[in-house]
């Protein structure tokens, strides 16, 4: 497996479909049986977490001078994911490519927002940085994910990347909270293919 970064690329479009899905049903199923608490506005779980947050047993890393491309600590799932065989093989198939770091389910409550925003350090086109990739698992109609100002049409399954540099929010005006699964990783020559290959007009 390379974990190699290459040099920083810009990709055509700013939102990339991947040739990649999911199953909902079961990764809805795992995500609701890990009792996820009452919350309101904006709730985020992590599921693969610097590890001495995971196992506080282990030493906190040294202090680093760039954060950005996750190096700075070592990563270990936590319960809830290990306790989550279907979401666990998702995590699994993109770490025999490349080294995954920070992953999260991110919850949305019905009626609210995100407000507009940019992740300077994720993106292609960075330079020692991670990418993110998104996979939306509940998303009714009215959930909308706005980069550049333009709704980017994720379905439930799917599995994007896109440019986070840019500004981007979230305006949930559905009936049900929004769940996506955030998977960040090293963006290495399997990855970067997977997004150029597929940044088409």
């Amino acid at each position: 497996m390379s974990t190699q970064v290459l040099q920083p690329v810009d990709t055509k479009n700013d939102s990339i479909k991947l040739p990649l899905t999911f199953d909902v049903d079961k990764m809805k199923a795992e995500v609701e049986a890990m009792g996820l608490n009452t919350f309101i506005y904006y709730n985020v779980l992590p599921l693969r977490s610097p590890a001495h947050l995971v196992d506080p047993s282990l030493p906190f890393p040294p202090p680093a001078t760039d954060y950005a491309d996750g190096s700075w600590c070592d990563w270990l799932n936590t319960k809830e994911l290990e306790n989550s065989p279907y979401l666990k093989s998702v995590i699994e198939m993109f770490q025999e490519h490349t080294t995954v770091t920070l992953v999260r389910a991110l919850r949305l409550e019905k009626g609210n927002t995100v407000k507009e925003h940019r992740d300077v350090t994720l993106g292609l086109q960075v330079e020692r940085s991670v990418i993110r990739l998104t996979i939306p698992i509940i998303k009714d109609p009215g959930a909308d994910f706005y980069l550049n100002n333009e709704i980017v049409p994720m379905k439930p399954g799917e599995c994007w990347y896109m440019r986070l540099t840019d500004p981007h929010k979230v305006i949930n005006n559905s009936q049900q909270d929004r769940i996506n699964i955030t998977i960040d990783m090293i963006p290495n020559e399997w990855v970067r293919n997977l997004i150029l290959n597929n940044d088409v007009s």
